[in-house]
This record gives structure tokens, sequence and C-alpha cells, in this order.
């Protein structure tokens, strides 16, 4: 696949006889998953493109099953059971300001004076807000809040810009020193 795969979803059982799959969503709403098509399945380390058929809704909302293209028995679906389902990244419509935590992997973060910290390695859930691990010259964990520690996010230019006061690592060391 040439652009980059989002994961969106697994595939975690069968439902019925003619080849349907149970899916799994990481997308909010959960249903939003069976908006796109084609998808990218992972399946035995391989990923190949397939043509979402069908989808529906059920069990009030809690299930969601789908046909696959060439998929037509229980025996051939049940193959598929535990792989990846992904989208390209060019399937979202976003606009200017709306991005993914895929999309902040790698920014530059940088101190309203210009200050490099360092670079977007990962982001941290932490169900009150999420956090941004950066690496590089610094080392910090900066919590994503907008307007707050957040100033501004260029995706196009990879560049972060935040309200944030560094450890001082001299000051660090010197408290350790008279702790002992």
């Amino acid at each position: 696949m040439s652009s980059e795969k989002l994961i969106v979803g697994n595939i975690n059982g069968v439902f019925g006889v003619q080849g349907w799959v149970k899916i799994f969503s990481h997308t909010d709403p959960r249903k939003n998953i069976l908006n796109y098509s084609p998808w990218w399945i992972n399946c035995k380390g391989e990923w190949q493109q397939v043509k979402l058929i069908d989808s529906k809704v059920q069990q009030g909302g809690k299930t969601l099953v789908a046909k696959l293209e060439n998929v037509d028995d229980r025996d051939v679906a049940r193959e598929y059971m535990g792989c990846e389902i992904a989208i390209e990244n060019s399937q979202l419509q976003r606009s200017d300001d709306e991005f993914l935590w895929v999309d902040l992997i790698g920014c530059e973060v940088q101190l309203q004076d210009g200050t490099k910290i360092g670079n977007v390695k990962d982001l941290i859930e932490t169900g009150a807000h999420d956090v941004l691990r950066v690496t590089g010259e610094h080392n910090e964990l900066i919590p994503f809040v907008m307007d707050e520690y957040i100033v501004s996010v260029d995706i196009a230019n990879k560049k972060i810009v935040v309200d944030w006061e560094l450890e001082d690592e001299q000051e660090e060391l010197k408290v350790l020193e008279d702790r002992q």
C-alpha cells in the first residue's frame, strides 16, 4: 500500500454461514468503520485490499458485521479472524485544524521562544487528557491541552509550539546532592 495505513479495527469473529464477519472497531462512534471501503486487512502478515460489500449494526448497536468481497462462506470468513483492519490516511476527510494522533508523531516540539524540546515519540491516553511523550534534547511528558499547554499545531510543517517550563536539570542534580 502506497500511503500510510491507519488501523481502525479488527475482525473478531464470524457471523452466520454466508461469509459475514464480526468487527471490533476503534473508530468513534464505533459504526464509523463501516463507512470506509476499501479496507486493508492484515492476514498472515500480508496486507490485502478488500472491498466492503455490505454491513449491518446488530443487537442494539453493539455488534458490527460486514460482508467482504469474495468471502462467501463461514470457512473462508474464519481465515480472517484476528486480522487487523486498516484504511489509507487519504480516505479520511479532515479540515485543516483536525488531526489524528498519527499526524502528531514525529512533530518537532518547540517552546514559544523557539527553543527546541524534541520530537513527539508517541501519545499516552490517560483518561483525563492525552499526553505527548517528547524525546530529544529534553525528555518531557506534556499534556495535550489546547490553549493551556499546546499553543499551536502545524501538521503541514510538523511543528507543535507549547507553553511549557523545562525542568532545570542542574537544579534537579543539586536537590539530589543536597539529600545525600
